[in-house]
């Protein structure tokens, strides 16, 4: 299949936007949400229509509250992100956000995390991440760990870890450059949506991994010899076809998640489209032709 003969142009494809992904990183940096570096947001609906955000702006700016992002969201609301405030601050701010108490508003969330509080979230989510790739590397290595020919099973494991950082750098480069023009931040939605497309990503790579060890089992029990690299092809060419509805159905779900969702689950639904996109490519056109790449570099290696 295509997808096996033409493997190092995949594996150039993912390398290019490893690498875009990387650069981005180091030039835009990670915009951090409050979840995770705490303070406060505050978000206020208006019902008598929105105020001018250049006017909001200025006045929130007399309050020498430090930096903050005034964001508008929906069509009646202001979102507005700050230091963590004391009671006295966050009396004046609502009181500048209803113009002194002239516009009718109604505070639809308010939501203050320390620093150490935050801290303390982020070192337990990259944990979170690092803990479930292990965990998948392991699942993977073990139920494969009948199969000894011609790969062994912890080559599975190492296709599928390679397939999951995959998964986790390019959304998240891709996700930086949006951020940088967006304000999107890093918080818990992203790790989650990460964790949810790890998920994901092991699925579909099982399910292509799994046909191939069926096929592999068959040519045992027929004595039948068969090229690993044609195994493989055939066993992505059976599970193309499933792969690629799936995701679709997917992605038109989190389409319309990203632009009827409203602001809260916008940043989430985006990285899980660049994250299912990420995994489904990542389960036919890296993970199983790196089995082939290992595979022939056992070969060449034997052979010296």
């Amino acid at each position: 299949m295509f997808v096996v003969t033409y493997r190092k142009i995949f594996f150039a494809l993912s390398a290019i936007l490893l690498l875009v992904s990387a650069w981005a990183m180091y030039q835009y940096g990670f915009n951090i949400g409050i979840d995770f570096k705490g303070g406060t947001i505050t978000e206020v609906s208006y019902s008598n229509g929105r105020p001018e955000q250049s006017a909001l702006n200025s006045n929130v700016e007399k309050l020498n509250l430090g930096n903050f992002i005034l964001q508008p969201t929906g069509d009646t609301s202001y979102v507005v992100k700050t230091k963590e405030l004391n009671d006295t601050e966050k009396q004046a701010l609502l009181s500048t956000l209803s113009l002194n108490n002239t516009a009718s508003t109604t505070v639809e969330r308010y939501d203050s995390i320390g620093p150490v509080v935050g801290n303390e979230l982020k070192n337990k989510a990259f944990a979170a991440i690092a803990v479930v790739i292990l965990c998948i590397v392991l699942f993977i290595t073990y139920a494969f760990r009948k199969v000894s020919e011609p790969v062994a099973s912890w080559k599975f494991g190492f296709a599928t870890i390679i397939s999951l950082i995959h998964d986790v750098i390019i959304p998240t480069g891709i996700f930086v450059i949006y951020s940088h023009y967006t304000g999107g931040e890093i918080d818990v939605l992203f790790v989650s949506a990460l964790l949810a497309v790890l998920g994901y990503s092991v699925h579909d790579t099982i399910v292509v991994f799994d046909r191939i060890r069926e096929h592999l089992r068959d040519n045992k029990e027929a004595n039948r010899k068969e090229s690993f690299d044609i195994t493989v092809g055939k066993s992505v060419s059976e599970t193309f076809g499933r792969s690629i509805n799936t995701s679709l159905t997917i992605f038109l779900v989190l389409v319309v998640l990203y632009y009827v969702g409203g602001s809260t689950t916008k940043d989430f639904a985006f990285v899980l489209l660049m994250g299912v996109v990420a995994g489904t490519y990542s389960s036919i056109f890296v993970a199983s032709p790196l089995l082939v790449t290992l595979e022939k570099l056992q070969n060449r290696k034997a052979k010296k």
